[in-house]
C-alpha cells in the first residue's frame, strides 16, 4: 500500500492543535465532574455513605467496561468511515450525555448517563490514529507527546473547575462540561479535515474490534507474563484514586467540593512535573530496573501516607511523594518493548491497553466495597483508609515480582550509569 501524500504543514499544525484541544476538553469534561459525582450518587442513594460507596463502585465499573469495549470499536469504525465523523460524533455525544446527567431525576438515569459517557468518551484511540495520519513518522513522537500533555492539562483544570462550580451547585459542572464538548464539536465541524483517504480505509471487522485479541501476545511470550503482572497490579492499585478518593477526602477530612477540586488539581500538577520533566532523565541515568523498583517502593509509601494520615495536612504531604510513583509505568513499558519484535510493538500496546481496561473494571468494585465495609458503623474495625492500604499491598506484590523478574536486567542497567570521575 502506498503512503498518503504528506499534508501541508499549516493544515497539519491546525489539525494537531484541534486534536490537542479535543483530548484536553475530553479530560476536562471527565475531570470536571469528579468532585461532585460521588456526592450526587450518595445523595440519590439516600445519604448513606457506605451504600453510596458501593453504588459508586458499580458506576465506575460500568464506565470502565464501556470504555473497554468502545475504544477498539471506535478505532475500527474510524478505519472504515474516517476519523472525522467518529471524533465529531463522539464530542457531540459527550455534550448531550452531560446534559442528560445534569437533568437526571434519579439514580437510574444517572447510571444510564454514566454508561453512555463511557462509550462516547472512548475516542482517544481515534485521536491517536488521526495524529498518525497527519504527522510524518519522524515527528510522531512529539505529536503523541502533545496528547500526553493534553491529558495532564485537562486533569489539572477539570477537577479545579468542577470543585469551584460544584460548591455553587452540584449539577453545574455537568452543564459546563456539556457546553465545552458541544462548542468543541461545532468548532471541529468547520475546521477539522478528514485525515484518512478512502483508498486507505478497511472494512469493519468485529475480530479487529475485539479488545481481548491483543492479550494473546502475552501468552505467546512467556517472558512478558511477569512484566504484564507488574503492569496490571500497578494499574489496579491506582484505580483507588477515581473510586474512593473524593469520598475519602470528604468523609475523613470534611473537605467540600472546592477543596477536593483543588487537591485533585495539585495531584495533576505533581504528576505532570514527574511525567513531563523527570521520567526521561531518571530512567536514562538509573536504568529501567532501578527506576521501576524505586517507583514501586515510593508508591507503597505514598499509599500508606494516604491511608494512615489522621489529618488533611498529612494527607497533602503524601501527594508529591506519590507522584514519584509515576516512573513505574514508563519503566515497565520500556522493559516490555525490549522483549518483543518490532513487528509486535503495536500488538503489545493493545495488550497493555486491555490490561488497563481489565484493571479499570475490577478496581472500582474492589476498592469501593473495601471502603464501604470499613466505614460501615456495624464494622468492628473502623478504617476509612483501608482502600489505600489495599493499594499499598498490591504495589508490594508488584515490587516483589519486579525484583525477581528483572534480575537479568541488573547488569544491563549498571552499564547505563556512567562511572564516577576519577579524583585528582
Amino acid at each position: 500500500m502506498t503512503d498518503m501524500p504528506a499534508p501541508q504543514p499549516g493544515a497539519r499544525r491546525a489539525a494537531v492543535i484541534f486534536i490537542f484541544i479535543t483530548v484536553c476538553i475530553d479530560i476536562i469534561s471527565f475531570g470536571i465532574i469528579i468532585p461532585v459525582l460521588p456526592r450526587l450518587v450518595t445523595g440519590f442513594a439516600g445519604g448513606d455513605s457506605a451504600h453510596g460507596a458501593r453504588v459508586f463502585g458499580i458506576f465506575a465499573t460500568a464506565w470502565a467496561l464501556a470504555q473497554f469495549f468502545a475504544s477498539p470499536i471506535l478505532g475500527a469504525l474510524s478505519d472504515r468511515y474516517g476519523r472525522r465523523p467518529v471524533i465529531l460524533l463522539s464530542c457531540t455525544g459527550i455534550g448531550l450525555d452531560f446534559i442528560l446527567m445534569a437533568m437526571a431525576p434519579s439514580l437510574a438515569w444517572l447510571f444510564v448517563g454514566r454508561v453512555i459517557s463511557g462509550f462516547t468518551a472512548a475516542n482517544f484511540s481515534t485521536a491517536s490514529a488521526y495524529i498518525a495520519d497527519v504527522t510524518p513518522p519522524e515527528k510522531r513522537a512529539a505529536a503523541f507527546g502533545m496528547l500526553g500533555v493534553a491529558f495532564g492539562v485537562g486533569f489539572v483544570i477539570g477537577p479545579a473547575i468542577g470543585g469551584l462550580l460544584g460548591a455553587i451547585d452540584p449539577h453545574l459542572p455537568f452543564w459546563a462540561g456539556a457546553v465545552l464538548a458541544l462548542i468543541n464539536a461545532a468548532y471541529g465541524y468547520f475546521v477539522l479535515p478528514e485525515s484518512l483517504a478512502p483508498e486507505h480505509r478497511s472494512p469493519f471487522s468485529w475480530r479487529k474490534a475485539n479488545p481481548l485479541g491483543a492479550l494473546k501476545l502475552l501468552r505467546s511470550h512467556t517472558e512478558l507474563m511477569s512484566m504484564a503482572g507488574i503492569n496490571f497490579l500497578s494499574q489496579l492499585a491506582q484505580v483507588v484514586y477515581p473510586t474512593v478518593m473524593v469520598l475519602y477526602m470528604g468523609n475523613r477530612y470534611g473537605w467540600d467540593a472546592r477543596a477536593i477540586g483543588m487537591t485533585l488539581a495539585l495531584v495533576g500538577v505533581c504528576s505532570a512535573i514527574v511525567q513531563g520533566g523527570l521520567t526521561g532523565p531518571v530512567v536514562r541515568h538509573f536504568g529501567e530496573r532501578r527506576a521501576l523498583l524505586f517507583s514501586l517502593l515510593i508508591g507503597i509509601a505514598g499509599f500508606l501516607i494516604f491511608g494512615l494520615s489522621p489529618t488533611g495536612i498529612l494527607f497533602l504531604c503524601g501527594i508529591p511523594v506519590m507522584a514519584l510513583a509515576g516512573f513505574a509505568n514508563p519503566a515497565v513499558q520500556s522493559l516490555m518493548t525490549q522483549r518483543v519484535l518490532p513487528s509486535e510493538q503495536g500488538l503489545l500496546q493493545g495488550a497493555n491497553a486491555a490490561l488497563i481496561g481489565i484493571a479499570g473494571m475490577i478496581g472500582p468494585l474492589l476498592f469501593s466495597l473495601t471502603y464501604a465495609h470499613f466505614i460501615d458503623p456495624r464494622t468492628v474495625i473502623h478504617a476509612p483508609g483501608a482502600p489505600f492500604l489495599l493499594a499499598a499491598a498490591l504495589m508490594t506484590v508488584a515490587a516483589v515480582v519486579a525484583w525477581r523478574a528483572t534480575r537479568a536486567d541488573q547488569a544491563a542497567d549498571a552499564g547505563k550509569i556512567a562511572p564516577p570521575a576519577a579524583s585528582g
